[in-house]
């Protein structure tokens, strides 16, 4: 019955699935054309999203003619935008504004060369509710270190699964522990990467000033919040392999040598 009443919910929605990639990443230039394994990094990402059956379109968001070269060679598409933009949730409005038609646009990540399809379909699948403006996943904290690591933010939710607030410090606060138990006091969550939008939301979004929260946190989902829109969570207990850093690359090995991924 829910699964009927997800796809006509969706029924005529066009989804499409942008992948934003720029060459000049402050921590690992060239990111997107690294080495995997015989394949450019964009390659397998582009690959998995377009596994993703809800995803009308799968197109890569970039300003570099280089990423462009690769992408023809493997046959994707792809569309080139302005080097001025400060995230990728800015590229992806860009291509809403030029490939107009589109009801959702889902945003997601090109450092993420091994992305489940299956996230891809569980963050679509929050735009059943015609109500939601805008989507993204967290996932259950189990470890205590994840809860403390300020490079892994994390996010509060109301009974509806709606965003509260995301934060680098742990949050909540609790009061009666110490810090080295609070995984064990509290279900903390993390907050993966991937977001979704309706594209009005996301030309509305793209349009605000930065935000007070977002500056001190460095989080620009801060900025919708602060500006009254809501974000719609789900809980996925998958979590992809990010490649921030040539270090994280070197960690991919022992993924790779179980074959799961060609």
């Amino acid at each position: 019955m829910s699964n009927k009443k997800s796809n006509s919910a969706l029924s005529g929605q066009k989804i499409i699935g942008i992948i934003p990639a720029r060459y000049d990443s402050t921590r690992f230039p060239g990111k997107p054309l690294v080495d995997i394994a015989g394949k450019t990094m964009i390659q397998r990402v582009y690959e998995q999203a377009s596994k993703a059956k809800s995803l009308s379109k799968v197109i890569v968001a970039t300003d570099d003619v280089r990423i462009a070269d690769d992408i023809k060679r493997f046959g994707g598409e792809f569309i080139l935008t302005s080097s001025d933009h400060q995230s990728g949730t800015d590229r992806c409005a860009e291509v809403i504004e030029n490939l107009p038609g589109y009801d959702i646009a889902i945003n997601i990540q090109g450092d993420e060369p091994f992305i489940e399809p299956v996230q891809i379909e569980l963050l679509v699948s929050c735009f059943t509710e015609e109500k939601v403006q805008l989507a993204t996943l967290i996932k259950p904290i189990q470890s205590q270190e994840s809860v403390h690591n300020p490079n892994s933010p994390k996010v509060v939710i109301d009974v509806n699964g709606r965003a509260l607030y995301f934060s680098r410090s742990p949050i909540p606060f609790i009061r009666n522990g110490e810090p080295g138990v609070w995984a064990e006091k509290h279900q903390f969550y993390k907050h993966i990467g991937i977001y979704g939008y309706r594209t009005e939301s996301l030309k509305a979004i793209t349009k605000l000033p930065p935000s007070s929260l977002e500056i001190a946190e460095s989080l620009e989902q801060l900025r919708w919040i602060e500006n009254g829109f809501y974000i719609q969570t789900k809980v996925t207990d998958l979590e992809t392999v990010a490649i921030d850093t040539p270090e994280d690359l070197l960690k991919l090995s022992n993924l790779l040598k179980t074959q799961k991924y060609g």
